[in-house]
């Protein structure tokens, strides 16, 4: 082959690879692009139809913090006899029915704030053991009034766990 033949042939073909090689790139990023752009829309979309379970989820663990709230609790709730153990046990049996109905909320909430629900709820009855454990108290009506009372001094954990999930709620916005 003569050297004018191979210049002649290597002056088409490497306007064709350069230009094949270019069209592959572009080719190549737009589909990447494409690929993005629907990753983003079906993430937008689900987005949208997860939106009102997480909202219904925030809204009925409020509601649970606000049932075993121990003022609204102890209110709701008479003692079934004068034994304080009884009805201590009785309102943590309360707090724990509450809660196993709750369960499935879990998976809309992020775990910090499904975690500071539990611990309100694990404090809520601890509170309620260490006032019946109490020798001060003697019967139910009188543990009632001791929760009572030592509900004046300090914020309840369920308080602390609302402020939690209303700051988390904002932040979705």
């Amino acid at each position: 082959m003569d050297l004018s033949k191979m210049i002649e042939l290597l002056s088409y073909t490497l306007p064709a690879i350069i230009t094949g090689t270019v069209a592959y790139y572009f080719f190549n990023l737009h589909t990447k692009n494409e690929e993005g752009r629907r990753r983003y829309l079906l993430m937008k979309e689900g987005q949208k139809n997860s939106m009102p379970l997480r909202l219904q989820a925030y809204e009925r663990m409020t509601l649970f913090l606000e049932r075993i709230s121990l003022s609204n609790l102890l209110i709701r709730i008479s003692p079934i006899s004068t034994d304080k153990n009884d009805y201590a046990n009785f309102i943590i049996a309360q707090i724990d029915q509450e809660f196993e109905h709750n369960l499935a909320q879990q998976i809309y909430m992020t775990d910090e704030c499904w975690t500071i629900i539990t611990t309100a709820k694990n404090a809520t009855i601890q509170m309620i053991r260490k006032g019946a454990l109490s020798e001060a108290v003697t019967n139910a009506d009188q543990l009632r009034q001791a929760l009572l009372n030592d509900l004046l001094d300090k914020q309840t954990p369920s308080n602390a766990a609302l402020g939690y999930i209303k700051k988390e709620v904002s932040q979705m916005w």
